[in-house]
């Protein structure tokens, strides 16, 4: 919520291109906190943008190698990534697109197989929403894995921390509790109704 408070305008994966084309042209735009996710922004708007070194470490474990084997095996799926990867995998993309889009992506395309590359709890979902249809994994780099040994999967550990047995209990206790300061909650409101106000014009 404090670094929400310092920003000028917030943004998704599924709407930095828009929110970026729409600020001032003469500005330069400090991009945060996803590298990765910023470098693909500039390749879409040709616009240069100074760049937070941060990522998000599921994304950064994919490699191009890893992607490239998952292809030899299933020649025929289409590969969808995430476009806070590095831009190694992403240039193997059929679909670079947000976690929202990918779910759109493989529902409407004609193929039977796709090669997800994010992280793997949406996997459950493809299965529901899009019946049918075949969903791998995207193997990550593990330096300690044999060449032998199967891939692992990407799993985020902070996300798997949320439970439903703790969203279940946090509803039914209103604990943990979380108190910003008026002020915090104030500025960081800002930025977030900007990107609601921009991403309605681009409707």
């Amino acid at each position: 919520a404090a670094v929400k408070a310092l920003s000028d305008v917030i943004c998704t994966s599924g709407n930095a291109v828009n929110i970026v084309n729409a600020c001032p042209k003469d500005k330069d735009l400090l991009f945060v906190p996803d590298e990765n996710l910023g470098e693909w922004v500039m390749e879409q708007t040709g616009r240069p943008m100074t760049l937070w070194r941060g990522n998000c470490y599921v994304h950064a474990e994919f490699r191009r190698e890893g992607l490239l084997r998952t292809k030899q095996a299933y020649p025929q799926a289409k590969v969808v990534v995430h476009p806070e990867s590095l831009r190694e995998v992403r240039l193997l993309a059929d679909s670079v697109c947000s976690t929202e889009k990918m779910i759109s992506y493989c529902r409407t395309n004609p193929a039977t197989q796709f090669i997800v590359v994010t992280e793997s709890g949406i996997i459950h979902r493809l299965q529901k929403e899009c019946p049918g249809k075949q969903f791998i994994p995207a193997p990550v780099f593990d330096p300690m894995r044999a060449p032998t040994d199967p891939c692992r999967c990407s799993e985020c550990k902070y996300m798997k921390l949320n439970t439903l047995e703790k969203v279940r209990d946090c509803m039914k206790n209103l604990a943990p509790r979380i108190d910003l300061p008026a002020d915090i909650i104030r500025r960081a409101r800002l930025p977030i109704q900007r990107m609601l106000d921009i991403s309605a014009r681009s409707v």
